[in-house]
């Protein structure tokens, strides 16, 4: 199996998964130990509070001894329903009442309002001094004060919500990078359904992914479908106009008093006319729509001129002098035989029909790297330079008064698309005088 380009779906797509993935573990991490860092850690207003009470305590005991530490320890208790005891640097109690062998091991894990509160599952002692520095508050600290009741919420945040709204993020831009353009595809599919025939898929063929492959080939089928329809409409308003010409001739010769032979020689004439205009016509329509995909062989150019120009000679009447070779002995081209014979046969017969008396017909070229420039030259009058291109086209006659003006217009529409089947090219360009063909065909 042959792996993917660069530009790859495939690639983008692992790329986006493994980014979102880091991102829920770095963040999962990172948001874990703020949280935790957050929660584990009275705040402001709690220390500020516990604080507030030792000063109570020193000022009740300063000022009444222990029984003032024994007011003030009762109404601490129904204040905050904690334990809490006063004691001095010897952690003997500074109340009525001694310390219990409980609570003298409470006082040896006890800690100071800015150290961690300890274990999640924990409940801990805190100590405030005296401004002397050496007796202190020892108390449990208030639920009110619990700095990790949040910590379930944040971890549900954290652990749940972050990577639920991280997987719609990255889905949105998922969506907006591979669906977004299936969805203008359809768009243009719907347009070509309904027979729109200029929707193009836009920015989407621009991609260099397989979404732009696919757009690039909705564009060319479009393109495509608008030209062949678009030639065939005008072909067939251009096939309908010529015809009604011979037709109307035969309408006028029926109604004329003509001899029996006079009449069948323009039924002859008229007929074999709309025979060829009609085979013309179907073979430029198939090599249009169907572009058969022609055979190449090895093609001798010189020879297959000399060919064609015995029969050209024969149909005009021309010499063979009038009508020269002027190509390397080593001019063989990559082409099909018959398509290639049939485009320089019209390119032949059109230069005989528009070339003056006496004219000269001329086919020479030259090697053009991996390629043959080949050309055919006439005398005549030329085309006007806002015209080269379009005697390329269908049924195009620029000018039925000039020599040779008569035809259909359809040899160089021929010609020209025999030659892009094979792969080469077909244009046209003044000489002074006379009109040059040129070609482009693909040296052995």
């Amino acid at each position: 199996m042959e792996m993917p380009g660069f530009h790859s779906l495939l690639w983008k797509l692992a790329g986006a998964l493994g980014i979102f993935c880091l991102l829920v573990l770095s963040l999962h991490i990172d948001l874990g130990k703020r949280i935790n860092a957050a929660t584990s850690h009275l705040s402001d207003e709690a220390k500020f509070q516990l604080t507030q009470y030792a000063q109570e305590a020193e000022a009740v005991w300063r000022a009444r001894g222990e029984a003032g530490v024994d007011e003030f320890l009762e109404e601490l208790h129904a204040r905050e329903s904690v334990w809490a005891v006063v004691v001095d640097e010897h952690q003997q109690s500074l109340s009525s009442r001694p310390l219990s062998e409980r609570e003298w091991t409470r006082l040896s894990f006890i800690r100071a309002l800015d150290w961690s509160m300890g274990r999640p599952n924990g409940w801990p002692t805190v100590y405030i001094p005296f401004s002397d520095g050496v007796s202190r508050l020892v108390m449990e600290l208030p639920r009110r004060f619990n700095p990790k009741e949040s910590r379930a919420l944040l971890s549900m945040l954290l652990q749940q919500v972050l990577p639920v709204c991280l997987a719609i993020l990255l889905g949105g831009l998922l969506y907006r990078a591979f669906i977004s353009p299936l969805t203008i595809l359809r768009r243009q599919a719907n347009a070509l359904r309904a027979d729109d025939l200029s929707a193009r898929a836009g920015a989407v063929a621009q991609r260099r992914d397989e979404l732009g492959e696919l757009g690039r080939a909705f564009d060319h089928m479009a393109e495509r479908l608008e030209h062949t329809v678009e030639f065939q409409r005008q072909l067939l308003c251009d096939l309908s106009h010529e015809l009604r010409t011979p037709l109307s001739r035969l309408s006028v010769a029926a109604e004329q008093n003509l001899d029996l032979a006079t009449l069948r020689q323009r039924l002859e004439r008229e007929v074999q006319g709309m025979e060829r205009l009609v085979g013309d016509t179907l073979e430029l329509v198939w090599l249009d729509t169907e572009r058969p995909n022609l055979p190449l062989c090895l093609v001798d150019v010189a020879r297959l001129w000399e060919v064609l120009c015995e029969n050209a000679c024969f149909e005009s009447g021309w010499s063979v002098g009038r009508l020269s070779c002027e190509l390397p002995e080593d001019c063989r081209v990559q082409g099909n035989l018959n398509g290639l014979a049939q485009a320089l046969e019209n390119i032949l017969r059109n230069a005989i029909r528009h070339s003056p008396a006496n004219g000269v017909v001329r086919l020479a070229g030259r090697r053009d790297g991996d390629y043959w420039h080949l050309w055919i030259e006439d005398q005549g009058p030329g085309v006007a330079d806002g015209e080269l291109e379009r005697i390329f086209q269908p049924f195009t006659r620029l000018n039925v008064a000039r020599p040779g003006g008569g035809g259909f217009g359809l040899g160089l529409a021929i010609a020209r698309s025999m030659v892009q089947l094979q792969g080469g090219e077909l244009w046209a360009e003044n000489r002074n005088p006379g009109l040059r063909l040129n070609l482009r065909l693909k040296s052995v």
